[in-house]
């Protein structure tokens, strides 16, 4: 090669790097933005308490650790100066105040100075306030200890703080709760005991327990239940357990309010405690899999409103759910049932390289309805949507993924679906159309990555408010005997006729055999959770 090529190579490398190290930094700085806007939002927030309660509903002094303070108490804050004495010749220095707010508080309790074995009684010591302290996306107990040894001052200070922590409408007194022992690894009773018990009861939530013990057995319970004595209801699973949930109480509103053809919102708030192999709803309402971070939010009262869709095949209803793959999503999914002896992680890992060893297109008849706008009326009536335009495709389709929240995992940090939120009215296509198996694992190893898995060519993106998908069922040879003909990457599967297909809705497997319709419910749901634009991510699948 000449000097002439060398250099000409080098400097395509070089503005290469250059484009690679500006979109870093442009994404950086937009995560930079975001901090700086919530950042300004709790400060904007804060002022806004501190407007409505600059009245002092008590104050006194208590030993923080080893130094005395001077404590004050509002409406929604508790704040703390260490008291200095003063000396002539000492110049006055201005002390930063310790602040608290109260809806990080979760529980007040008196502190008692007890022998080994005594149960009740014994001298005061003063106030313990357990809190929340945020660090990155996850929640952690923490507590205040306020030192006093004065019994009346000390209960005039607990009962004062119970009170203005008993007046939040938001925080549930009295639970109903779903444990699936069979998710994952089987450790959800073990899970509940360790993790979220304690906060329930630190926080004096009452709890009324059911164990499942069969597919369907938390919709049996919902449908005949008294929910007037429930402030929410709790379930600790896997995808597959939170959505069987929704759907039970999604169903159950119908009942109450007797409509059954459209969709009522539930009444009561459901609440998340991850125990299943991916759990994408809980990462999407919680950036994180951790199961105290979930039950702070249940106890404090986080409340998000958040969209679901339908799924219904021949003017049937099938299931309310958040999520469905069909083509890739669903036929690794029906594999990974098969081998249920296996290890989760391997057995995940086993159907993703499975199909993909035989990955074949789908022919398929899409039709979608484009979202109107990002902001939904929740009580706009979906029939209306008929009246619409619908566009169709026809083609060959390797997956296709339909999704009304960013369903964020470790796997993958920024969501399936970064372009959804999860309370615009609207859910997003993802329609990956034929193409080479290298280019194809290209596609889903980006979503492991920041960015970059809809910027190919055969990757067809739309924000839709309800997705029709008709699969070709042809006379002719099944899937299975497809399988182990020549390694041509282009021929269709060609189903039986009347064949169901392989659906992955909410990581649970569903066959339907005709076509199926998907429309999006806006704020039909009410999780315990926040906002979040990006999971925390620890692993990194290993199997492409």
């Amino acid at each position: 090669m000449s000097e002439p090529e060398e250099e000409f190579d080098e400097e395509q490398s070089d503005s290469v790097k250059t484009k690679k190290k500006e979109k870093r930094s442009a994404r950086k700085m937009k995560k930079k933005e975001k901090e700086k806007r919530k950042e300004k939002q709790v400060e904007e927030e804060g002022e806004e308490e501190e407007e409505h309660s600059d009245c002092v509903v008590l104050r006194g002094i208590f030993q923080l650790g080893k130094k005395s303070h001077d404590v004050l108490l509002t409406q929604t804050r508790l704040t703390w100066i260490p008291i200095i004495p003063e000396t002539p010749t000492a110049e006055a220095c201005a002390l930063q105040p310790g602040v608290l707010l109260l809806r990080d508080v979760f529980a007040v309790k008196v502190k008692r100075r007890r022998a080994v074995g005594q149960e009740s009684g014994g001298p005061v010591l003063g106030v313990a306030l357990f809190c929340c302290r945020r660090r990155g996306k996850r929640l952690e107990e923490d507590t205040l200890h306020l030192h006093n040894a004065s019994a009346e001052h000390t209960q005039t200070w607990y009962t004062t703080l119970k009170e203005l922590l008993t007046g939040s409408s938001s925080r549930p007194k009295y639970l109903k709760v779903f444990i699936n022992p069979s998710s994952h690894k089987k450790e959800a009773v073990h899970i509940y005991r360790e993790h979220v018990a304690p906060l329930f009861r630190m926080a004096d939530v009452r709890t009324d327990i059911t164990v499942t013990e069969w597919k369907g057995h938390a919709l049996s319970v919902m449908k005949e239940c008294k929910l007037d004595e429930y402030d929410g209801v709790v379930c600790i699973g896997g995808d597959g357990s939170v959505a069987e949930v929704c759907h039970a109480m999604v169903l159950r509103a119908q009942l109450d309010a007797n409509s059954p053809e459209k969709p009522v919102k539930p009444v009561l708030p459901l609440g998340i405690i991850p125990a299943g192999s991916t759990d994408v709803v809980s990462c999407s309402v919680h950036g994180v899999r951790d199961p105290v971070t979930a039950a702070l939010h249940i106890v404090l009262g986080h409340l998000l409103q958040v969209d679901m869709c339908s799924f219904s095949s021949l003017g049937q209803l099938v299931c309310f759910g958040f999520s469905a793959m069909f083509g890739f999503g669903g036929r690794s999914l029906a594999r990974a049932e098969k081998k249920r002896w296996m290890p989760s992680s391997r057995r995940r890992e086993y159907a993703v390289v499975k199909t993909l060893a035989r990955l074949r297109p789908d022919d398929c008849l899409l039709s979608f309805l484009p979202a109107k706008n990002s902001n939904s009326d929740p009580d706009q009536d979906p029939e209306l949507e008929g009246e619409e335009t619908w566009t169709t495709n026809q083609g060959l389709y390797l997956s296709i993924s339909i999704m009304s929240i960013p369903c964020l995992s470790q796997h993958a940090p920024q969501g399936l679906a970064p372009n959804t939120s999860l309370a615009n009215g609207s859910a997003a296509l993802i329609a990956v159309g034929n193409t080479s198996r290298s280019e194809f694992i290209k596609h889903l190893k980006r979503y492991n990555s920041s960015s970059g898995q809809f910027s190919f060519s055969f990757v067809e993106t739309h924000t839709v408010s309800a997705v029709r998908i008709c699969p070709r069922s042809l006379i002719g040879c099944s899937e299975e005997e497809s399988e182990e003909e020549a390694e041509s990457k282009t021929t269709p599967i060609i189903h039986m006729e009347g064949a169901a297909f392989p659906w992955n809705i909410d990581g649970e497997l569903v066959e339907i055999a005709n076509e199926v319709l998907i429309r999006v419910h806006p704020q039909l749901i009410t999780l315990y959770g926040e906002e979040v634009d990006e999971a925390e991510s620890t692993v990194s699948c290993s199997c492409i």
